[in-house]
């Protein structure tokens, strides 16, 4: 796994979480809960299956660095 693969392994975590979503569909700019129609246990399930998948461990103190999908995005590429 290298930092390339992190897009393709965010989506299959949103998909496992909220089926429905289309990845197309969301801004990546905007609050991932907001898009995506997550409450609080779904964003803790999409970090612990990020977490699982990559490795990479989001503290509660970095959430508010993760918000969006880019935002996300980029600190799991900064980590890699």
């Amino acid at each position: 796994m290298n930092s390339n693969d992190i897009p393709t392994i965010i989506a299959d975590a949103l998909k496992h979480i909220a089926p429905e979503i289309e990845m197309d569909e969301i801004d990546q700019n905007e609050d991932l809960r907001e898009e995506c129609d997550l409450d609080s246990m779904d964003f803790l399930n999409l970090l612990a299956s990020l977490k699982k998948t990559t490795g990479v461990s989001i503290p509660e103190n970095d959430y508010p660095k993760v918000r969006s999908y880019n935002q996300l995005l980029n600190y799991l590429q900064e980590r890699f």
